[in-house]
């Protein structure tokens, strides 16, 4: 009787473990889906956005894609979103609403998780390159440095006189659960250039 009880409890809990198991798998899956196909959508909608320059114009909406981020040394390119909800994250990167747009005076801040898109944030160094480009044109940010801060630590957030960049994403990178830190890419405004008609 002992041993039978004890096999249908060892059988539930396989079960248990791999209905969790499958679950942990399909939300995986659909992060990294979301994630490709998002960035594949976003190219067709930015660059049609771009050549008519309508999103300059109106000012960026809601998820939609705002700018290409280009880290030429990483070889990484991704187009951002405007919002930071976790619908916009799925997708890619995000600015923040109210911050500075790409290559305006002011502190311009793009979030993005650190187990997709931001993963590659962790082998940025000083001196680096940021390209942002919009319907507006083409601008490169310069890596000041990087820094981990608590989650209560918003200096990144606030404004500043001069056009900076902050890339934002949860630290540790391989941390299991909700990371407890977040990495910072802080860089300047080196250069503009104007739109050019295949951006």
């Amino acid at each position: 009787m002992y041993r039978r009880r004890r096999r249908t409890w060892f059988r539930l809990l396989s079960a248990l473990l791999l209905v969790f198991g499958a679950f942990l798998l399909g939300r995986g899956a659909r992060e990294i889906l979301d994630s490709q196909l998002g960035q594949s959508v976003a190219s067709t909608q930015f660059h049609r956005s771009a050549s008519s320059h309508s999103a300059a114009n109106r000012g960026p909406q809601l998820g939609e894609p705002v700018a290409k981020l280009a880290i030429p040394r990483l070889g990484t390119e991704l187009y951002v979103f405007e919002g930071t909800d976790d619908k916009d994250l799925r997708l890619g990167p995000g600015h923040m609403p109210g911050t500075a747009l790409p290559g305006q005076k002011g502190n311009c801040v793009i979030a993005g998780h650190r187990d997709t898109h931001f993963r590659v944030l962790q082998k940025i160094r000083q001196g680096d390159d940021i390209t942002l480009e919009t319907g507006g044109g083409r601008f490169v940010y310069t890596v000041d440095r990087t820094e981990i801060v608590r989650p209560t630590n918003t200096s990144s957030l606030q404004p500043t006189r001069s056009g900076v960049l902050n890339l934002i994403t949860c630290y540790p990178f391989y941390y299991l659960g909700n990371a407890p830190e977040r990495f910072v890419v802080r860089a300047r405004l080196e250069t503009s250039q104007a739109p050019t008609p295949n951006l």
